[in-house]
């Protein structure tokens, strides 16, 4: 039986809002140690995704304040997955998109996240992640690998 996102994904994941500065996201980032975080609306709804890189490419590099907002620098082109989604529909997911994580949605409102590195590490889902991560080097020289989420 293929496993589910659900079996697999990161349930307990650290939000931030719009309300916070990317200051205390990286802050958030350190403490967590991950390298995005979701951005979530009132409702626990994933509006964003912040990355390490967009705060590096899109603050650092240019020189804004740390006081800046998320809003001014996270991805806000979502792709995500439902619970029930299967690793091997995930993985071609992620292959396609060029992406390294996605966030899981249910009813509207952020359940999980799933990584590469889920994936990779489920013996069942072993090959469905060697696809996906081949996928996403062979193209990675090809196009800014910018962080990119849809829904």
């Amino acid at each position: 039986m293929a496993k589910k996102l659900r079996d697999i994904m990161t349930a307990s994941v650290e939000c931030v809002t719009l309300k916070d500065n990317i200051y205390e996201v990286a802050v958030k980032m350190k403490e967590n140690d991950v390298g995005v975080i979701p951005v979530v609306d009132e409702q626990q709804r994933c509006i964003g995704l912040i990355t390490d890189r967009d705060i590096v490419i899109r603050s650092v590099a240019e020189k804004k304040p740390n006081s800046i907002s998320v809003d001014d620098i996270m991805s806000k082109k979502l792709i995500t997955a439902h619970p029930d989604m299967t690793a091997e529909d995930a993985s071609h997911l992620m292959a396609r998109e060029q992406i390294r994580r996605l966030p899981v949605v249910e009813n509207d409102k952020l359940v999980g996240m799933v990584a590469m590195r889920d994936l990779a590490t489920h013996r069942t889902t072993h090959d469905e992640a060697g696809y996906a991560i081949q996928e996403i080097s062979e193209t990675e020289g090809e196009h800014s690998q910018g962080s990119q989420f849809v829904q």
